[in-house]
């Protein structure tokens, strides 16, 4: 895509990577930044398993969720200062990051009719973003905005993942037993979101790949608003 295309393209930001990578937090701050709206798709996998978990329905079998995955309403909020997700019209900001979701949200991710799903939910978020959009999951930019203005895929040590992730839990008055079970479960979630056949967690061949492990927030945040700014050609801060 040339420059004059670029300057009537909407910016989409597909920002990758594992858990405990920083992908929420740099992704808002980049939104903010730039004045693109944000969007969470982890979230709304997360509130997708909530709900599955809330109805009783069995997670580990992929039929039996493929068969609900159409019930719930799920509506993600993109404004990057304060976004939302809500499922049949309640809040469920809080209740998707407990330890039960975690657990099984891989598992839901994993079913294809969950993808096709939330990937079209995902889509329809961008499309009346009144600037352009920064989002961030696992296959933004391999699967959900293949043609996205910049990709970027965020990773970091996997100890320094767990590390951050520990941070984050107790920051929100989380007990230490279960600050240890979830961060000790990031490489489990990795594998799985790796291994998957649908969608699997994966760089793009034209993504850049940004290590978080030596670097501060605000460099990170520096770097990946630079290189929007590059891609977008036209796009200028907020």
């Amino acid at each position: 895509m040339d420059t004059a295309d670029r300057a009537h393209a909407p910016v989409v930001v597909a920002i990758d990577g594992p858990s405990g990578s920083g992908k929420s937090t740099v992704s808002r701050a980049v939104a903010a930044r730039l004045g693109l709206s944000f969007l969470d798709t982890g979230a709304m996998y997360r509130a997708m398993t909530w709900w599955m978990l809330a109805n009783e329905i069995d997670v580990d079998d992929a039929e039996a969720v493929a068969i609900a995955c159409s019930k719930p309403v799920i509506v993600s909020g993109t404004d990057a200062d304060g976004p939302t997700i809500t499922v049949d019209g309640v809040d469920v900001s809080g209740p998707i990051r407990g330890p039960e979701v975690t657990a099984k949200v891989s598992a839901v991710a994993a079913v294809p009719a969950v993808r096709s799903r939330l990937v079209e939910l995902q889509r329809g978020c961008a499309e009346p973003a009144p600037r352009g959009i920064v989002a961030e999951g696992r296959d933004m930019g391999t699967v959900v905005f293949p043609d996205a203005t910049a990709k970027i895929f965020l990773t970091a040590s996997e100890a320094a993942r767990a590390e951050r992730r520990a941070a984050e839990l107790r920051a929100k008055g989380v007990d230490e037993a279960t600050i240890t079970a979830m961060a000790a479960d990031l490489g489990r979630r990795d594998a799985a979101d790796s291994s998957r056949a649908t969608a699997p967690l994966s760089q793009a061949a034209d993504a850049v790949l940004v290590d978080t492990s030596d670097l501060t927030l605000d460099q990170v945040i520096d770097t990946i608003a630079e290189l929007v700014e590059q891609r977008a050609g036209h796009l200028t801060a907020a």
